[in-house]
């Protein structure tokens, strides 16, 4: 900007702060040199100066500080050189280094030659966020550690304690001719009408721990340590963190927060809209329901999110939009009118240095407020905040829960009510309601529960008696019940989301798979809350790394624990998203694999992390861990085992160099074993995945880890023709690229190794009668393993792949096209794999245990594999049969 043009809009400022703020122009005569500074050099140069003035004393130096750092940024935020955010952040940094140098004065004071340490405020409010008012006071919580906190040998720590809290309050909001430095309020305390100004650490975290209450919850998004002992305030917040940020979504605690909001606009908007009078803070559409709003995103999504947690409105709107978990446009709308708001709020304090956040009520106390901003009067000033109000406004209404009508008790009124709702059998429906209400199931038993399950169940039944069948909704709905030990956060959940009632119907209606999942572990549903739950999972890499990231500094069971309920809660969420349709099946089954890789990559490294405490490592070896089978293909279904074997590349004679050494074979053989266990035993998260190792060489009578060298020559001299076919869907998952690289140059050289083609075949056609024989396929709609099936096809494929080595890859799909690009198969071949795929896919959900689907689902089913109806899926799932079929046929007997 032109330097006159800058040099008149600071005397455009200083004008009118001179003009409509007694408190600036008084300033203004005090320190003329800041005013001066400002108008030669700018707001930095002023607020630099400002905090180098002095003073005798402590005290007297941090109120000259004070006063000058208030007139130089006025000036700079007048003038337009300062945003909101630099504004705010002078503001709270100068009243951070008051905290702390009236903290220990009050200490030195009484104690001179003490070391300081174990007193900590703690910032909370505007202060806690770096977003402090023009005029503001500052909220703190006063923390001691009676251990390290310096006292005199006849005080207690607690009367120590007491008496420097009391000198730094003194210090810091005493009125001297100087003025003061800031209004000190500890209300925000646990219980401030009983307890000390200055509570123990102890104290604090005990009460944090268990009697807290839920908008202590939402004041806690904002707590920092800002002043004294910062490692002693840090270690507070980190202990109590699990209180502040839940990953179970606790609608109780945000309706409670909501209704607190409720209450205090009710209360001082007494009948008053949007005009003079107006509270900018905690009128409707004030700065104070733009807050909340934010903070409610954060308690929802933060639990799960850290990158959600940052204690700023502003920084954390662009957070949640960035993340998904906010519409932009939303963000936009209350970021925008939280700075309109904030900044007439600051123009409000400047007039006389008081907290005060009402508009002026008179027109002529408006118009000056107008001219200090730079409008031109009231209606202009008006006009400007209005529309901005109304944006948050409107946000924050949509925050509360309409009230939704109760079933009636009256037993022939609910009959009534259910058979309008779509039960055919509404005797039935109600014997079900009756056993609810009388408080038999546990997680019914207390009245939290009972009133949060009474607001959810119209909403609930509504999406239930619209399910194909009904009742057998119910009745799962039931087992999920009777299996809770605690619903109360699932049935307030389900009324403050309606959606989720939608997505819990379909579940309980068509895929026992999920519902038996949701009855264990009924936060699965806290994932379902918007619409990033509908997105796929990163690549297998990615994920792997986020895994990891997350486990890092976990103790090994307690990371046992975590990846099982990652993989536990993106696996439902799949789920869901096939039975939503939402996603191809296809895609799914890769969702699936991509979540299998990536806790496979994440569980051995800290299993081999875990391992070398003990043992060590081996200097150049490496664990390579190889896919075969479904997971080798990319392509799992919701309940598929991984098949695996363990290969181990170290240096001959090489041993681990911790404590307990061993040879490399023992070594990887015991690595591999806690390997295994890690991914397949059950913990107190639930089971993760069952693993199979029988396709290592020689099977169950093997190693369950063997050298490079040992299978290669194993491969090449001993293995069947079946474990060649096996070895077509081999995929290394970890180790180094080097040593992924080297596996599957290894696998291809196998596969590529000459043979004899009638041998082959013949083998391959052996071994599928001999499966046949020992596995036969349980009905016509066994899809794997019926003739023309899955299977069929996989025996095809790899024989073709054995026998003429074109189509070298893991992927069904991919090697499918190569060899129809050699001529060695149709164009339709690609087209029955991915029916079939998606067949199967799509019924392990909805009918697992069972080939053909509940009548009611089928429609669903033909729905998500792209047909119009049962009929036409059966017609086009034969022909793919038949299809299959003679290929296997013309393959095996080919000579």
């Amino acid at each position: 900007m032109d330097a006159t043009l800058v040099r008149r809009h600071r005397e455009a400022a200083l004008d009118r702060a001179g003009r409509y703020s007694p408190f600036l122009r008084q300033a203004v005569a005090l320190r003329p040199a800041i005013a001066d500074l400002f108008l030669e050099q700018g707001s930095s140069a002023a607020i630099a100066a400002a905090l180098q003035a002095g003073g005798a004393d402590t005290a007297s130096r941090l109120r000259h500080q004070r006063h000058s750092l208030a007139l130089a940024v006025a000036l700079g935020d007048l003038a337009g050189e300062l945003s909101l955010e630099e504004v705010t952040a002078a503001l709270s940094d100068f009243a951070d280094r008051a905290i702390d140098e009236a903290l220990r004065t009050a200490v030195a004071e009484r104690l001179p030659d003490a070391p300081f340490a174990g007193l900590t405020a703690l910032a909370l409010g505007k202060l806690g966020s770096r977003e402090l008012n023009y005029s503001s006071d500052v909220d703190l919580i006063l923390l001691f550690d009676p251990a390290t906190l310096p006292r005199s040998g006849r005080d207690e720590p607690g009367q120590a304690a007491v008496r420097y809290a009391r000198r730094f309050i003194e210090l810091l909001q005493a009125r001297t001719a100087d003025g003061y430095v800031a209004r000190v309020d500890l209300r925000l305390r646990p219980s401030p009408e009983v307890t000390p100004i200055a509570l123990s650490l102890g104290a604090a975290i005990s009460y944090y721990e268990s009697s807290a209450l839920p908008w202590e919850r939402a004041a806690f998004i904002r707590a920092r340590a800002c002043g004294g002992d910062i490692e002693l305030g840090e270690r507070f917040l980190a202990e109590i963190k699990p209180f502040i940020w839940r990953r179970a979504l606790d609608f109780g605690a945000i309706d409670e927060i909501r209704d607190i909001s409720l209450r205090i606009r009710d209360h001082y908007a007494q009948g008053q809209g949007f005009g003079p009078g107006f509270d900018l803070k905690r009128g409707r559409g004030g700065i104070r329901e733009a807050e909340f709003f934010t903070q409610v995103q954060q308690l929802v999504h933060g639990g799960r999110d850290p990158a959600l947690r940052p204690s700023a409105t502003l920084d954390a709107l662009d957070r949640l939009a960035a993340a998904g978990r906010l519409d932009p446009e939303v963000a936009q709308a209350v970021g925008e009118g939280y700075r309109a708001l904030r900044t007439a709020e600051h123009r409000v304090q400047m007039i006389g240095d008081k907290q005060e956040h009402r508009l002026p009520g008179t027109r002529a106390e408006l118009d000056g407020l107008a001219r200090l901003h730079g409008a031109e009067d009231a209606e202009a000033l008006l006009a400007w905040l209005r529309p901005h109000a109304d944006a948050v406004a409107a946000q924050f209404d949509g925050l509360v829960t309409e009230q939704r009508a109760h079933l009636s008790n009256d037993p022939d009124l609910l009959r009534s009510e259910l058979a309008t709702l779509g039960f055919a059998d509404p005797t039935e429906a109600a014997r079900r309601v009756a056993d609810w209400r009388s408080g038999r199931p546990r997680s019914l038993r207390s009245p939290a529960a009972r009133s949060a399950f009474e607001a959810m169940l119209p909403t609930l039944l509504r999406e239930l008696g619209a399910a194909p069948d009904p009742h057998r909704a119910l009745n799962r709905f039931s087992d999920v019940v009777d299996r809770l030990s605690s619903g109360v956060n699932l049935y307030r959940l389900l009324e403050a989301r309606p959606q989720l009632a939608s997505h819990l119907a379909l579940i309980l209606a068509h895929a026992p798979a999920l519902a038996d999942h949701l009855a264990r572990r009924p936060t699965l549903l806290d994932g379902l809350i918007d619409a990033s739950s509908f997105a796929l999972p990163p690549d297998a890499r990615t994920l792997a790394e986020q895994f990891q990231e997350t486990i890092a500094e976990d103790p090994f069971d307690v990371a046992l624990d975590r990846v099982r309920r990652m993989v536990g809660e993106r696996r439902f969420a799949l789920g869901v998203q096939l039975i939503a349709a939402h996603r191809d099946p296809i895609e799914v089954a890769e969702g699936y694999s991509d979540l299998a890789e990536a806790s496979v990559i994440a569980l051995a490294a800290a299993t081999e992390r875990e391992f070398a405490r003990a043992h060590g490592r081996i200097a150049d070896g490496e664990l390579v861990v190889l896919a075969l089978g479904r997971l080798g293909g990319r392509a799992l279904t919701y309940a598929s085992d991984l098949d695996l074997i363990l290969l181990f590349d170290a240096p001959p004679g090489s041993r681990s160099d911790g404590p307990r050494p061993l040879s490399a074979t023992d070594y990887y053989n015991r690595l591999g074993s806690r390997m295994v266990a890690a991914l397949s035993v059950p913990t107190a998260a639930g089971p993760l995945y069952e693993v199979d190792t029988r396709l290592r060489p020689q099977g169950t009578q093997g190693m369950l880890a063997v050298s490079l060298e040992a299978f290669a020559d194993y491969q090449r001299r001993e293995a069947w023709t079946w474990e060649h076919l096996a070895l077509c869907r081999a995929r290394p998952l970890t180790g180094s690229d080097a040593a992924r690289a080297k596996v599957r140059g290894l696998v291809c050289d196998i596969l590529q190794t000459p043979r004899d083609p009638h041998k082959a075949r013949a083998d391959a056609a052996a071994m599928r009668l001999d499966m046949a024989r020992h596995k036969p396929p349980a009905g016509p709609l066994d899809i794997k393993l019926g003739p023309g099936g899955l299977v069929d096809l996989e025996f095809a494929t790899h024989t073709l792949q054995l026998t003429t080595h074109a189509g070298l890859d893991p992927r069904l799909e991919v090697a499918i096209a190569a060899l129809h690009e050699a001529g060695l198969v149709d164009a339709q071949a690609d087209p029955d794999l991915r029916l079939l795929s998606r067949m199967l896919v799509v019924m392990r959900l909805v009918s697992p245990g069972a080939l053909d689907p509940h009548e009611q689902s089928r429609p669903l089913v033909a729905s998500l594999c792209g047909y119009p109806d049962w009929d036409a899926l059966l017609a086009a799932h034969d022909a793919a049969r038949h299809r299959i079929a003679e290929l296997w046929n013309r393959v095996k007997e080919e000579r």
